[in-house]
């Protein structure tokens, strides 16, 4: 399946780029995750919590550098969540590529091409998944968004924010990929892919 997305952040490209790279400050904007290990300077480990309905799960995350290239302000990661129960997963890549605009700021623009194992791939469906992924990016892109502009205050509000589990595995998967993706700000618009 794969998922376009765009939006603006209040920040220039360099900026952007390493609030994309910093692991500290990013995986508390994905909705449910907690950033559990910093492996090395390219691989991260998180968990993430979903409820659906009464039932909650657990993920591991785990999220690599595949590409990095400052100069072009683009930069690739490899993500893939799988359920502590076993109960499936997800895999995918998240190419971004940050572009400076007029006045000030940037542009992100995300692709996204995410695969689906077990239990997973029966629940989610590309429909489902692509209208929970635009609003996961949202709010993900709220978080960043305040971590680039807002005071420490407003910042620590908006993660406190994210931290909360996201209601729906759809939602959880789309994080999986998005979060890491889907980092950026409002403004923007969504452009929905097809599933492959």
């Amino acid at each position: 399946m794969k998922l376009e997305h765009e939006f603006e952040v209040p920040a220039s490209p360099d900026q952007t780029l390493a609030l994309l790279l910093d692991a500290e400050r990013v995986i508390p904007c994905m909705p449910g995750a907690k950033l559990k290990e910093i492996v090395d300077e390219n691989t991260w480990k998180a968990e993430m919590a979903v409820k659906l309905g009464p039932v909650g799960m657990q993920f591991h995350v785990d999220v690599k550098l595949l590409d990095r290239d400052d100069a072009a302000h683009r930069v690739t990661l490899g993500v893939s969540g799988r359920d502590t129960r076993g109960k499936g997963g997800a895999e995918g890549t998240v190419a971004s590529q940050l572009t400076g605009i007029e006045g000030g700021g940037t542009r992100v623009h995300m692709d996204t091409d995410l695969r689906f194992s077990g239990q997973v791939a029966q629940l989610g469906r590309p429909g489902v998944v692509q209208d929970v992924s635009n609003k996961l990016v949202d709010q993900f892109a709220a978080c960043i968004q305040a971590q680039l502009s807002a005071s420490p205050e407003q910042a620590a509000a908006a993660v406190t924010q994210a931290q909360k589990p996201i209601s729906g595995l759809s939602l959880a998967i789309a994080a999986l990929v998005s979060s890491i993706k889907r980092l950026f700000g409002r403004g923007g618009g969504h452009k929905g892919g097809e599933a492959a």
